[in-house]
């Protein structure tokens, strides 16, 4: 085998995830119900439960930890059916870790780290549950999330070796343990803590509308909204994917779920393969950024900055909406140029039609966002949105869940929370190791050193690091990740608003899932379309232009995340606005081949749209009026002609 294919194999395997098992025979009960058993606590702790923080999140993650080696094979090529003796192994150390850890709760919250020495049994369980958590990390996220934390512990301990700036002061390993077990500040953090509350509860909120039929109502109304226009199912993938992506949160998921059914729509239609597959990922990538869920990324950004989880998804809402509308517009015009076909008259419902269907799941939508805004907290809203679809699902007999269909809901949302809890306690790990080494601060020094004091270019280098930070891991891991290592250089040395900042590494947390090398719902896409990943990736980036400008963008012009505020703010976003849509447009003239002013136009109309996203006043004007004169100038031009067939075929096959 060539070298070079050895190393592209060997670089894979870093994202490989072992597959979800699905038991038989004797198990599969035991195994429900003590899943659906683990949601019921999670929903009484949120509720009734006075446990304290760090109580909890032992709880939770032991909990969880026992049915995860038995639910996730060892290996792609592990039995699917029935757990191996490592697997049984390593759940009956996580079942007696369970025990220990909720025994000694009393005893860990009273202890004082680094002054009462441990003994030899808590060093013992805390060193087991330190691999158990390395181990389940490297079953659901990969390789390259396991050997990331291992090198942060690496550092951790022989970096008082290095000299320079980079070294730090002697941390022996039971301090190590110490802090990163006895304490709240690293496995038991913010990001399990989150995974135990927010994360769950919204997860079995839309486990719950999924199995009542909400997801098929939405699709439904996604395709009597935009299904009858010119790219009618890539249109569809775009809608439908924006409203399960928002309670998913997680870009892949939605790619496999709602993908499932619009890839084969697109490519049955006449779409290429890898255009359907770019289409659907631009689309699902998008969710964890809209408004109201954003899953679980954004209530740890209001764990970690201290705002208001409703301030969040006020300031996120415009920029997804610009998103959003970046992409759609996208879609339109290259099927227009295409001349990609609607669906089918017959097969699309009315929007009437629809909502008599299944009305009933816009009420839990708007309990949701009613609640939110009402300043409830997303724990409690999040179980009062749970239970109103419960609810409205009995209005209908073909949606009613029943006993039997509501412990499978129960059980199922404990399964989804197993790949996010692993994720979300190896990023506490390394959040700990980075707050014992003091490398946050480091990172400041490195980005100064490399970028000098020009804050553009220290953005453009947290961007990167964020985006390496994301590869083949969760947005929840990678956002915690950037926050703790590169968000206290933005707040602290740039001076920026929290808000801005943060969500600027959320944005690029959210769109590492599509960005190459790794991709990860591009890989996912591409096992439903049969493209090649890499080309996906590519077209999904191109149509998602807005998310890589827009982070950019609220950071140039505050207003954006408060258009409501002054006069000041909504010039600035008003100018964002025509920014995205300029852009958006500038792509697709670009690539017009029957009609070469228009390939001239579009680089232009580009950096018209970057114009106005500068902060400066000049250059905003310059941009408005180098946009009415392009405007002016398409009325002048010459009278566009129908395309040639050739031409279509060649600008389709680029995909």
């Amino acid at each position: 085998m060539p070298l070079r294919s050895r190393a592209a194999r060997a670089f894979a395997a870093l994202f490989l995830t072992s597959p979800r098992r699905q038991v038989q025979g004797w198990l599969v009960w035991p195994m429900r119900l003590y899943c659906a058993s683990l949601t019921v606590w999670v929903l009484w702790a949120a509720t009734f439960a006075r446990l304290d923080a760090l109580a909890l999140t032992i709880i939770f993650l032991c909990l969880i930890l026992v049915p995860s080696f038995l639910l996730v094979g060892a290996r792609s090529g592990a039995d699917p059916h029935r757990p191996s003796w490592l697997d049984w192994v390593l759940s009956s150390l996580a079942g007696a870790s369970a025990v220990y850890f909720i025994a000694h709760i009393p005893e860990t919250a009273t202890r004082i780290s680094l002054f009462d020495a441990l003994n030899w049994h808590q060093f013992l369980f805390a060193s087991i549950i330190i691999v158990l958590t390395l181990e389940i990390t490297r079953r659901t996220v990969g390789l390259f999330l396991a050997v990331l934390v291992l090198s942060f512990i690496a550092y951790n301990l022989w970096g008082h070796l290095i000299d320079g700036p980079m070294g730090h002061g002697l941390i022996t390993v039971m301090h190590f343990v110490d802090i990163n077990v006895y304490t709240s500040d690293g496995l038991f953090g913010t990001p399990v803590r989150v995974a135990a509350t927010y994360a769950f509860l919204f997860v079995l909120f839309g486990t719950f509308l999924e199995r009542a039929g909400g997801g098929d109502f939405f699709f439904g109304l996604a395709a009597a909204v935009s299904g009858r226009s010119p790219g009618g199912p890539a249109k569809v993938a775009v809608v439908s994917s924006a409203l399960f992506g928002t309670m998913s949160g997680s870009p892949t998921s939605d790619v496999v779920a709602t993908g499932s059914i619009t890839i084969p729509m697109m490519k049955k239609l006449g779409y290429k393969p890898a255009l359907a597959g770019g289409v659907e990922v631009a689309a699902s990538t998008g969710g964890s950024l809209l408004p109201p869920v954003m899953g679980s990324a954004a209530f740890i950004m209001a764990e970690v900055t201290g705002l208001s989880y409703l301030e969040i998804i006020v300031a996120a809402l415009l920029p997804a909406v610009l998103y959003y509308v970046g992409v759609f517009l996208q879609v339109h015009l290259r099927s227009v140029a295409l001349d990609l076909p609607p669906l089918d008259r017959d097969t699309v419902p009315s929007v009437g039609e629809t909502l008599r269907a299944g009305w009933q799941f816009l009420i839990p939508l708007g309990g949701l966002t009613a609640m939110l805004v009402m300043g409830y907290s997303p724990t409690m809203t999040a179980v009062v949105a749970a239970g109103l679809v419960w609810f409205v699902a009995l209005f209908r007999r073909r949606t009613r869940l029943g006993l039997s269909g509501t412990i499978d809901a129960l059980a199922e949302s404990a399964i989804r929370m197993i790949g996010v809890t692993g994720a979300c306690a190896a990023a506490g790990l390394v959040v700990g190791g980075i707050t014992m080494t003091g490398l946050a601060s480091k990172f400041s020094y490195m980005a100064f050193a490399l970028a000098g004091d020009t804050t553009f270019f220290i953005l453009v280098l947290s961007a990167v690091v964020t985006i390496i930070l994301g590869l083949g891991m969760p947005t929840p891991s990678a956002y915690v990740l950037a926050a703790v290592l590169v968000g206290p250089t933005l707040v602290n040395e740039l001076d920026l608003p929290v808000m801005g900042a943060h969500l600027f590494l959320l944005y690029f947390a959210v769109i590492s899932a599509m960005t190459p090398p790794v991709a990860v719902a591009s890989y996912a896409a591409a096992a439903i379309s049969g493209a090649n990943p890499l080309v996906i990736s590519v077209i999904a980036m191109r149509l998602a232009v807005t998310a890589f400008l827009m982070p950019f963008a609220f950071i140039a012009n505050p207003g954006v995340l408060a258009p409501l505020d002054s006069l000041g703010n909504a010039v600035g976003a008003a100018s964002v606005i025509i920014a995205c849509i300029a852009i958006a447009v500038s792509l697709e003239l670009g690539r017009d081949r029957a009609r070469p002013w228009r390939r001239l136009i579009g680089p232009v109309l580009f950096a018209t749209g970057i114009a106005l996203i500068l902060p400066w006043a000049g250059a905003k004007i310059i941009g408005l009026i180098a946009l009415v004169a392009l405007v002016g100038a398409s009325r002048l031009g010459p009278r566009d002609a129908p395309a040639p067939a050739s031409l279509k075929e060649k600008d389709s096959n680029a995909y």
